[in-house]
């Protein structure tokens, strides 16, 4: 197969929770373990740091492995999902993974994706593992899918596990409370491997010290040992508690690298440059001030809402649109009445239709038209839009991923 027909194969052929939702989910670690046997266990060939978390995952993971990369060593990064390019998933030293790598893979193992009904996700990170393996990676940053225990990324031992912060979002998979939701994501930290934790309230922060009492893993929360502001190349007021995590993440990191100071300062600065990380408070337009991020839930949208509100413009125009499993009672009301709303569908068969989406909002008095695609929407307000007004696209990852 050619690398189009390879990709079109994986979506095609396999369930994929980020099109199909709750159908591609596998509550166990199974397949994942099958697979490692079958590879020969990759997973066991390079160190790496393993990222969970709600909101700030791809941010975090982005900005460690830059940092690592300033220090002249050689990193894998995986995360998920991607804007434009299935190879964005897995990188080293910011350069996506081979065409005919991807290719060479699925052909080989395509007999044994299908005989034991791996996901689309399974075998990617199945791919990923493979990859870095191969190309002797000092470090691999691993982010999660979803949740922790239960992600095919959890057969790893890393040197640091990171968890991010704990918000609500796949409720219908990690649970309905803020501790539910901490216990599946703790499920990354491991025996005597320290833990990180970016964020935290007073329920989550006690799943976290039970659950490092339970590993004997060292704990620390950065939030509360890291005073130091550094300047990032991600400008989002989100980024402030992503920084914190990654700078006591690198201190951790410190045991086993040599990473100096510089290298943390340049790290954060190039971070774009470096793993070319999209859509995270990215600017694509100076008049209108044009901004697209891909915050969906309510902890990350409310931070996002109140960013915009800090911003000076005449007129405030949203480019909206989300999947059919968004909790739209919960990141709805966030929303300010006094904007023009430009409702469109993420052109993916988990997009909710716009039509359903005007109607839900115009219940909290959010008014705006319908348009048949997220090009035609962001047109249209780019058309409507004056000089001075401010333009956001967001709602979903899927949005975004039209639009940069």
């Amino acid at each position: 197969m050619t690398y189009q027909e390879t990709i079109n194969w994986m979506f095609a052929q396999l369930p994929m929770y980020q099109l199909q939702g709750a159908s591609a989910y596998k509550a166990d670690l199974n397949n994942t373990v099958l697979l490692a046997n079958h590879l020969q266990h990759p997973e066991q060939k390079f160190q790496s740091v393993h990222i969970a978390g709600t909101n700030g995952k791809g941010s975090t993971s982005s900005m460690i492995a830059s940092v690592l990369q300033e220090a002249g060593y050689k990193v894998g990064l995986y995360t998920s999902p991607h804007l434009k390019d299935f190879r964005e998933r897995i990188k080293i030293n910011g350069e996506m993974i081979s065409e005919d790598f991807v290719v060479d893979f699925i052909e080989i193992n395509k007999s044994f994706f299908e005989s034991n009904s791996l996901s689309f996700f399974e075998m990617t990170v199945g791919l990923a593992f493979d990859y870095f393996a191969k190309e002797q990676v000092d470090l691999a940053i691993i982010e999660v899918g979803m949740g922790g225990r239960l992600d095919s990324t959890n057969i790893i031992t890393p040197l640091v596990s990171v968890i991010t912060n704990i918000g609500f979002d796949h409720t219908q998979f990690l649970g309905t409370t803020l501790t539910s939701i901490a216990s599946e994501k703790a499920g990354i930290i491991k025996p005597n491997i320290p833990v990180v934790i970016g964020e935290y309230t007073p329920e989550t922060k006690e799943v976290f010290l039970a659950k490092a009492s339970e590993c004997n893993a060292e704990i620390y929360f950065a939030s509360d040992l890291i005073s130091k502001e550094y300047d990032s190349a991600l400008l989002g007021d989100y980024q402030f508690h992503n920084k914190k995590t990654v700078v006591q993440t690198i201190e951790v990191l410190r045991n086993y690298f040599t990473i100096s100071e510089s290298d943390l300062t340049n790290g954060l600065l190039k971070v774009v440059k470096n793993t070319g990380l999209l859509g995270r408070w990215q600017q694509i337009n100076a008049n209108p001030k044009t901004i697209c991020d891909t915050a969906h839930n309510s902890h990350g949208l409310k931070i996002v809402l109140n960013q915009i509100q800090k911003e000076k413009f005449e007129q405030l125009h949203f480019v909206l649109g989300v999947v059919n499993d968004k909790d739209l009672e919960d990141i709805l009301p966030l929303f300010p009445k006094n904007a023009k709303y430009y409702f469109c569908k993420p052109n993916v068969p988990r997009g909710l239709a716009a039509a359903i989406l005007k109607a839900k909002a115009a219940e909290y008095n959010l008014i705006g038209e319908v348009f048949d695609s997220v090009s035609e929407a962001y047109e249209k307000a780019l058309k409507k839009a004056h000089p001075n007004d401010f333009i956001y696209i967001g709602g979903s990852t899927f949005v975004v991923a039209e639009i940069v």
